[in-house]
Parts: C-alpha cells; structure tokens; sequence
C-alpha cells in the first residue's frame, strides 16, 4: 500500500486498484495528535507526581517517546482512514 513512508503507491500490486481515489487529508495527523498526546500527557502527569523528577528527566523521557509514536500512529492512522475509505465507498462530497 505506502511506496515509501506514508506516501501512496500508484495502484494495488495484487490487485491493481487504483489508489488515486483515496484521500485521507490531514485526519491521520489530527488522530496522531490526539492519541499520542493523551498517552504521553497522561504518562507525564504520573511519573511528576508520583516520582517529582527533575525536568530534564521528562525531556529525556518524553520526547523520544513522541517521536515514537507520532511515527508509527501517523502510519497506522493513515492506513486506517484509506481502508475505512475504500470500505465505505467514500468519496468527494458534490453539491448539487
């Protein structure tokens, strides 16, 4: 499906589907946001309260680890959207 990072192939190699019709917008990153930010913020407020580090002890903790994530939910998030896509026959809203 993905030709490199998270950019697209031309068309499916099993099946040759083309992968043009398929959009998924700034959704992947906006769910990266979310999930990423919710699972650090939550574990941050844990370890601070309950061990009170320094703040370089968080920089070296969460950053990395947000690096992390946002790399493999931004894939995972991305590949989800265009499945749900294709499911749901979704396209481009038309006014008529």
């Amino acid at each position: 499906m993905f030709d490199g990072y998270i950019s697209l192939k031309k068309q499916c190699p099993a099946c040759a589907l083309d992968y043009a019709m398929f959009d998924a917008g700034d959704g992947p990153a906006v769910f990266g946001i979310l999930i990423v930010g919710a699972i650090v913020c939550g574990l941050a407020l844990y370890v601070e309260f309950s061990f009170l580090p320094p703040l370089w002890v968080h920089a070296v903790l969460w950053i990395p680890l947000i690096c992390l994530l946002t790399a493999i939910f931004l894939r995972l998030s991305k590949s989800a959207l265009l499945v749900l896509q294709y499911k749901h026959k979704a396209g481009e809203g038309r006014m008529e």
